[in-house]
């Protein structure tokens, strides 16, 4: 059962009540962190409780995988260091909808996450992992993209798009601009890019790092979903998760046959702008997850919080 109902109101007296008693309790507690975290513990209502023990309980059923991961769709393998974990699509819709307030539907093939991190971090990432089996996308117009004036498109498309999520009740949505330019390596036949988008009134920008690995049929699709302050942390892993991504034998980009396989209809430049041309020549803007403000709201109370959860937390 989703706590969606119940996570609001949950959340505001946590914020509300806890900043002010989180303030008074760090300033008067012994130094010692055990003592400090029994006597703010203590002061915990029982609404706090509610909350705190929803999300260990949804942290406990999390199945976090590393080494070779096998993609549910059998057409690519994820190779996960020691310093990511993997979380299958069910469990990545429970951080998606439940923890960060996005709207349900949207499947996933699973999310990456930085070992040592929850999704209940204030600072925490992640990069969700999709597939879009759409044909061959064929490569030979990366160098002519003008991604000034595709930005431009996407930043109209997405204010048209902002008026259907607020009548459906969520967050505005604008594209501030490039966060990074598009770029695309011909020798792995990897793309990647960075938008800087803004949801609602929220005063931190989140930032949206996109990875497109090309295949014979398809396209595998991994985003980075994080604040733009943390860009340079991004920058760093991006090779890491780089490398995690590739298509098995036989639905590799150079596995393809023209003579037997589908070619998309769109191109790299319709990678970028989050577009799939549909067989009835309609065209859709992808989705873009981010994390609900109030996991923001919870820098904020950081030092008690993640001290909480951090007891918590299991290998």
């Amino acid at each position: 059962m989703r706590i969606k109902s119940l996570l609001p109101f949950a959340v505001s007296v946590f914020v509300i009540s806890f900043f002010s008693s989180v303030t008074l309790a760090e300033q008067s507690q012994p130094a010692t962190e055990s003592t400090e975290s029994t006597q703010t513990e203590q002061q915990f209502t029982e609404e706090q409780q509610q909350f705190l023990q929803w999300a260990q309980n949804l942290w406990d059923s999390l199945d976090r995988q590393k080494g070779e991961v096998k993609l549910p769709n059998n057409v690519a393998t994820l190779k996960i260091p020691d310093s990511f974990y993997y979380l299958n699509p069910t469990d990545a819709d429970k951080v998606l909808v439940d923890v960060w307030g996005n709207p349900p539907g949207e499947p996933t093939l699973g999310m990456l996450f930085p070992e040592g991190m929850t999704p209940f971090d204030g600072d925490s990432w992640g990069v969700t992992i999709q597939y879009e089996e759409d044909g061959y996308v064929k490569d030979e117009d990366a160098d002519e993209i003008n991604y000034d004036d595709l930005l431009a498109q996407m930043q109209q498309e997405a204010r048209e798009s902002s008026e259907q999520r607020i009548a459906a009740g969520y967050d505005s949505i604008e594209i501030v601009g490039w966060a990074a330019k598009p770029f695309y390596n011909k020798q792995q036949h990897k793309l990647h890019w960075a938008k800087e988008l803004k949801f609602g009134d929220g005063e931190l920008n989140t930032l949206n790092y996109n990875i497109r690995v090309l295949g014979r049929k398809g396209v595998l699709v991994l985003n980075f979903i994080a604040g733009m302050d943390q860009k340079p942390l991004i920058d760093q892993n991006l090779d890491t998760v780089l490398a995690m991504a590739e298509f098995d034998q036989g639905f590799r980009y150079e596995d393809f046959n023209p003579e037997l396989d589908k070619v998309a209809a769109y191109g790299i430049g319709a990678l970028v702008a989050g577009k799939v041309m549909a067989k009835t020549g309609m065209i859709a803007a992808a989705l873009l997850f981010l994390k609900k403000f109030w996991i923001f709201i919870l820098i904020g109370l950081g030092a008690v919080f993640s001290k909480f959860f951090k007891r918590n937390k299991t290998a």
